[in-house]
């Protein structure tokens, strides 16, 4: 195994211009914490420039554990008592911040199951990381896999890390931004009108005033990953986008008018166009497969993320669109069949930092440039 040892070649101009992420622990009984350790390991064995500066959010007794599990030397892991130190550390340490809130006993919670605790501690991370982006102390949050139902247990009345993070990035006395959920890869995106809620709500929560939020949050958003201008391919809520009216008319009624408001705000709307082919339109993969769009609209959770999660959860990013701070994660769950044995698969969490980077790197430059 290669030595822990962060690049040594980089000069202080270099360090101080790295990106800072803040990475949450995720649930304790999961992979989150092993997941976290996995892509230190890679970072530490890569000789990168551009390579970002990491603080971890959670528990130290179980990133220990999770660290210890991947072979890490004892003095890898540094325990803080304050997050700022987390950007003085010597080469090759990882430290790791317990925030307010956070159970002391969330370590003995066990692996690979539902626990409480592992709810409560998940959701201290998640506060205590938003703080920190708010205050600009980090760049941006890549938030490990948590558990719905030990949230919930937890007393949270969440459903999942996009809502937590809606609410707790609201202004003191400012309703919370609207948000939107983009599952995204290398070859295509797509950015969902409703979230989690039944198929029965999804479809009542798709108006015209839903759609075209949608589209002015994905056009804003697609500047950081450096498209200014894109083409937003716009999914249709029946079959055949309604047939003109056969198989429904909310294609008519509610979707045409939210593209028709966009496109007049100069936004580059196409559509609404069939849901059984407009992901494979807009599937990037040249040079035999340009794709015709840059991202896709869609009006539902599976009608969008079932195309992305079909080309495989390895590479699969979930990032929160509208926040006043960059947030991705991987596109998987807690995985608890896996926690604890060694076996888990960090290629999606080692996405979504990259992704985050990427996206912190091009709202620098578009701030640079305005």
């Amino acid at each position: 195994m290669a030595p822990f040892v962060r690049n040594p070649s980089l000069n202080p101009a270099q360090v101080a211009g790295a990106v800072r992420l803040a990475l949450t622990m995720g649930d304790a009984c999961g992979i989150g914490p092993e997941l976290i350790a996995m892509w230190w390991r890679a970072q530490c064995q890569v000789l990168a420039p551009d390579a970002p500066m990491a603080l971890v959010i959670g528990c130290p007794a179980v990133m220990r554990r999770a660290m210890a599990l991947i072979g890490a030397p004892a003095e890898a892991l540094v325990t803080l008592s304050d997050p700022a130190q987390a950007w003085t550390l010597s080469a090759g340490q990882l430290g790791v911040w317990a925030p307010p809130g956070l159970p002391v006993d969330v370590v003995e919670a066990p692996l690979g199951r539902v626990d409480e605790r592992a709810g409560r501690a998940a959701a201290a991370c998640i506060r205590a990381a938003v703080r920190l982006a708010q205050s600009g102390e980090v760049e941006a949050i890549v938030t490990a896999p948590l558990h719905k139902e030990a949230l919930a247990l937890a007393g949270e009345s969440y459903p999942g890390h996009t809502e937590l993070l809606q609410a707790e990035g609201a202004h003191p006395g400012q309703p919370p931004a609207p948000v939107r959920m983009m599952l995204a890869n290398d070859e295509l995106k797509t950015v969902l009108v409703t979230i989690h809620v039944s198929l029965r709500q999804a479809i009542e929560q798709v108006t015209t005033a839903s759609v075209l939020e949608t589209l002015r949050i994905t056009h804003a958003a697609a500047a950081s990953w450096g498209v200014v201008q894109p083409r937003i391919g716009v999914a249709g809520l029946n079959p055949h986008a309604g047939e003109g009216g056969l198989f429904g008319t909310e294609e008519l009624t509610v979707i045409g008018p939210a593209i028709e408001a966009a496109r007049a705000q100069g936004i580059n709307a196409i559509g609404p166009l069939a849901p059984d082919t407009v992901f494979m339109r807009a599937r990037h993969a040249p040079p035999s497969h340009p794709g015709e769009f840059d991202v896709v609209v869609a009006m539902y959770h599976d009608q969008g993320l079932i195309p992305v999660k079909y080309m495989g959860l390895d590479q699969g990013v979930n990032v929160t669109l509208g926040l006043p701070f960059v947030r991705t994660s991987p596109d998987h769950g807690t995985a608890f069949d896996l926690a604890g044995t060694g076996r888990a698969d960090a290629a999606s969490f080692t996405q979504a930092a990259r992704v985050a980077v990427q996206m912190v790197t091009g709202r620098r430059q578009g701030m640079a440039a305005g």
